[in-house]
């Protein structure tokens, strides 16, 4: 039987290797929803190709645009948030794609979980601002959360069949565009710099993330809250080349590791497929050619938003939700030429500082720290 799938989140980066994968499997999924925030172009020419269900343009201004493009479409045409949160809520999806950017991924993604419905989470600023309670939402209604970030889904997939003690999580880090540079030369890093990442094509908030290994710290809160496994028990380790995605030690000190060339469609199929494997156009490892695998230890000095990372999830309650929305709004200003590279992490550890603590946050305590966090990050970007 298909699969039949809704892409929240279908015009970014994983959105649209999601649906290279659908069309390369035509046999084994279907769309059923499509969302997307402004790109009406885009999403309306998914439509047309995928004939999906429904469509969600969250913008609410382009509503016309999008109805006009696809007036002679059997899709159904809705606008908003709320939109996406019902649609995600009322069709009849196996499996749902998290691939909104952000925040914003959460309502979606509770829903999902609460209406049954398996959860591809590509979304990690999930886990990172609610971990305890989407996890246990996924536990009380018997929903699976399978990753499709490259690292969660190495671990994920390293850990099939295995039944020994976990002793380490090891997450590998690309090093991003600034791997070798000085700290002054980070700190005042030009947004083309930046966004100038040596081995993957993401969209700008995440390549951010990257080139200031706050992704990695991101990936770190989410491998804790996916896998059970405390921060102590979980390594950064910079692998320049990408090829090793990340690694899994167990009690008796083997290692076992994921490994393929940097291409996100694999971890997005096998989230797609699992528990099977499925052919995919993908380039294949060429070990002669590559020559070597290096690793290095991260550098927390020139990296500090790392450390505020290990540092907020240590902290518990919101303060990851804090560190969250402090650094989104910082990546906003940045991108928006507002903010030096170098101030992001200073702007981040201000928040965590300066806005309020709550030891167990509700599902509003969180909506509510997060605004507080942004407001206040904003405030120090100006």
């Amino acid at each position: 039987m298909k699969r039949k799938i809704a892409i929240l989140g279908s015009t970014g980066s994983i959105g649209v290797q999601t649906l290279d994968v659908v069309e390369q499997h035509r046999d084994m999924f279907e769309v059923e929803l499509l969302t997307a925030n402004n790109n009406v172009e885009l999403l309306a020419a998914q439509a047309r190709k995928f004939n999906p269900n429904s469509v969600v343009i969250c913008n609410g201004e382009h509503y016309g645009a999008l109805s006009s493009l696809l007036k002679d479409e059997d899709t159904k045409v809705f606008a908003g948030i709320d939109s996406v949160v019902g649609l995600v809520k009322i069709l009849n999806a196996d499996i749902v794609v998290a691939a909104m950017v952000g925040f914003s991924g959460l309502l979606p993604t509770m829903e999902a979980i609460k209406s049954g419905k398996a959860v591809a989470l590509a979304n990690k600023e999930t886990l990172v601002a609610a971990g305890a309670l989407v996890t246990k939402a996924a536990k009380e209604n018997k929903v699976p959360i399978l990753p499709v970030d490259s690292e969660h889904s190495a671990i994920f997939q390293s850990l099939q069949g295995e039944k020994a003690t976990v002793e380490k999580l090891i997450l590998t880090a690309s090093g991003g565009p600034f791997r070798n540079a000085g700290k002054d030369e980070i700190y005042n890093a030009t947004r083309e710099q930046a966004l100038k990442h040596p081995n993957w094509n993401m969209g700008a908030k995440v390549t951010i993330d990257s080139a200031s290994m706050m992704n990695k710290g991101l990936e770190m809160i989410e491998a804790s809250w996916l896998f059970g496994v405390p921060a102590e028990q979980i390594d950064i380790v910079v692998h320049p080349q990408s090829i090793i995605h990340s690694m899994v030690q167990f009690s008796d000190g083997s290692v076992k590791a994921q490994m393929g060339m940097p291409d996100m469609r694999v971890p997005i199929q096998y989230a797609l497929s699992y528990p099977y494997r499925l052919d995919l156009n993908t380039p294949r490892v060429d070990f002669p050619k590559l020559g070597e695998l290096t690793f290095q230890a991260p550098d927390m000095e020139r990296f500090p938003a790392l450390s505020l990372a290990f540092e907020a999830h240590r902290a518990g309650g919101n303060m990851a939700c804090i560190m969250n929305g402090a650094n989104e709004a910082a990546v906003n200003a940045f991108l928006k030429g507002r903010i030096l590279f170098g101030k992001i992490p200073e702007i981040i550890e201000k928040c965590m500082e300066k806005c309020s603590f709550v030891k167990n946050p509700s599902l509003e305590d969180i909506f509510e720290t997060h605004r507080q966090a942004v407001c206040t990050a904003q405030d120090f970007c100006r």
